[in-house]
């Protein structure tokens, strides 16, 4: 299955949706041809009645073997063969929970018969007595008339569930979706004509028609002028209108498949509502197009459209009713999400997916390795790309070290601990500072998070500390920086109680420092400049070990000149006891390459 997961597949959906497992699918949404005419990219709508039929026969009953136990499917179809496809799906073994009619209230007008504005929505699940419809969750609810209309007191705060009607209009229409032959193209925009207002335009002009007890979904339906509409497929649903649907019948997390891909707005609000999806597409220009919609879209990003229009929008001006002008009007309350509420829903969304992603590629180590180790770090981060999280790599590894010190990720085990002790990193111990604190005197940073959450920083942290540890890799001098922030409470304690000496020995030209003269055993060494600038404060475990570093490598002229000067105090320090003699210097010589937490 994960092969198909968040993807559109190019080919026969028939073929397709029988080539997934069986009963593997938690929600399917299908908009199939209607067997009206339309020219679609690379398939011609119009079989014979028959054919028409056995095909629907066998993508529906394909839809139904991959569905769950548990699953719920959706359809949308025009007039011509509702009833049909509504009586075949029943046969094939589906239950109908609803007949929706999605009422557009802006047809193509028709000289001889009513004209069309509406469309049917089937609502069937496998099991009628085991399902998911989210009935309680706020979000599928909406406020009713008690509320909205008479702003009664004693309306249920929580709402209703919408009915079975959902008002779909335009703005700023200029063409329709299905012309009276049954032909569309999204070149054929011919603007409507509505001198004498003699239909009504939107619910609010006609408010007294509908009785106290109701409300209506509303939703504005794409056309050709409209900013949601992707202009490259002919029939294209309302992302608000897939969102009712998939709020409603799904849980996040969950698998939805549009047998139909075209424009890949079932696959976009799937993803914006955190649900995995899988589509089936015939033609190769949809498909990719609507991988390019998909690769912009993030978990969490609102859906397009207003949710609910008729509490934002006033009613549509008639200047010739004299008698609306004296009408007073009174605004009904915002009752639109607001932004922040958004934006927090987004970011649970987000979070959650960060969860899942650690889960799926930390093996077994702590955040702290996943964030620090590139190669592990290169999966998590691929993991929420593919999740399709908002955000970009900065944003995930700092949101993961935000849910790890808020106690988020504790219920996910730490099994196996990075091995690399003090010894282990004390060769190049001093590498890591220097490049951490460089990053922190140039602003570039606040803090070691900071760094190693930024690629780009972390990456450059690693350029400078490899001029002073050549041949290291990034994970050791990543661990070795984070294994100082770990200790620099510690040291500073224990060096609190030391006393740096007054003298500490003769100062030495580095270039005519003899490295082999200088003892093996643990100390500390101070770095000056020409101008008896404090530069550097080292502890080591190994004076010659590390010094031999520090003069050997090819160090940049203006990183350590040859006038640099060192001065060497032996000590007596043990693995355990690393940095407190350190820290002891720093806070009485304050040189400017030491990582300031340690003073």
């Amino acid at each position: 299955m994960d092969e198909f997961l968040n993807s559109i597949v190019h080919g026969d959906c028939v073929e397709g949706l029988n080539g997934l497992p069986a009963e593997s699918i938690d929600l399917g949404f299908a908009d199939p041809p209607f067997n009206i005419g339309y020219e679609y990219d690379v398939y011609h709508d119009k079989l014979g009645r028959e054919k028409y039929l056995q095909w629907s026969r066998d993508w529906i009953t394909a839809t139904h073997r991959a569905l769950k136990p548990n699953g719920t499917f959706w359809l949308a179809i025009g007039d011509e063969y509702a009833a049909e496809l509504k009586l075949l799906s029943q046969e094939i073994g589906f239950h109908s929970r609803s007949w929706v009619i999605w009422y557009y209230t802006f047809g193509v007008n028709c000289k001889q018969k009513f004209t069309r504005s509406h469309a049917h929505l089937f609502y069937f699940v496998k099991d009628p007595q085991r399902f998911t419809f989210r009935a309680d969750d706020l979000e599928n609810r909406i406020p009713s008339a008690r509320e909205l209309v008479y702003n009664d007191k004693r309306a249920n705060p929580k709402g209703r569930l919408p009915d079975d009607t959902w008002i779909i209009r335009p703005e700023n229409v200029v063409g329709e979706m299905m012309a009276e032959d049954g032909m569309w193209s999204p070149d054929d925009l011919t603007p409507t004509r509505d001198i004498d207002r003699t239909w009504a335009l939107r619910p609010q002009d006609i408010q007294g028609c509908f009785q106290g007890d109701e409300d209506t979904w509303y939703f504005p339906r794409v056309a050709g002028t409209f900013k949601e509409r992707q202009g490259f497929h002919g029939c294209q649903m309302p992302e608000q209108l897939l969102g009712r649907i998939i709020r409603s019948c799904s849980n996040s997390g969950d698998i939805v498949v549009d047998p139909f891909s075209g424009s890949a707005t079932t696959l976009a609000v799937a993803k914006k509502l955190n649900r995995k999806f899988v589509g089936f597409e015939l033609s190769e220009d949809y498909v990719n197009y609507g991988r390019g919609r998909l690769e912009q879209i993030r978990v969490g990003d609102p859906l397009d459209g207003s949710a609910e229009p008729t509490k934002s929008a006033p009613a549509t001006k008639a200047k010739s009713d004299k008698a609306s002008k004296s009408k007073k009007v009174v605004a009904t309350p915002e009752r639109a999400p607001s932004e922040e509420r958004l934006a927090e829903a987004q970011l649970q969304t987000v979070l959650t997916g960060i969860v899942e992603a650690f889960q799926m590629t930390h093996d077994g180590f702590s955040v702290d390795r996943v964030v620090a180790d590139p190669a592990i770090n290169d999966e998590f981060v691929e993991t929420c790309r593919r999740l399709g999280l908002a955000g970009e790599p900065r944003t995930w590894n700092s949101l993961l070290f935000r849910l790890r010190k808020s106690g988020k990720l504790a219920h996910i085990e730490t099994v196996r601990a990075t091995t690399m002790n003090w010894l282990d990193v004390d060769p190049f111990l001093h590498a890591s500072e220097i490049a951490l604190q460089s990053l922190l005197n140039e602003e570039f940073a606040t803090s070691l998070d900071e760094i190693l959450v930024d690629p780009l920083l972390a990456r450059k942290f690693d350029e400078l500390a490899h001029q002073f540890a050549p041949g290291r890799s990034s994970f050791e001098i990543r661990w070795a920086a984070l294994k100082i922030r770990k200790q620099s409470k510690t040291a500073r304690q224990r060096g609190a109680i030391l006393t740096a000496p007054k003298r500490i020995g003769k100062a030495i030209v580095f270039s005519e420092l003899d490295v082999s003269q200088i003892p093996s055993g643990p100390g500390v060494y101070l770095l000056r400049s020409k101008q008896k600038n404090n530069l550097y404060a080292g502890e080591t475990l190994n004076l010659q070990q590390r010094l031999a570093l520090h003069f050997n490598a090819s160090h940049p002229v203006d990183v350590l000149p040859e006038s640099t000067t060192i001065q060497i105090f032996p000590t007596q320090t043990r693995p355990s006891e690393i940095l407190a003699w350190q820290s002891c210097f720093v806070r009485t010589h304050k040189p400017s390459w030491n990582y300031q937490e340690l003073g």
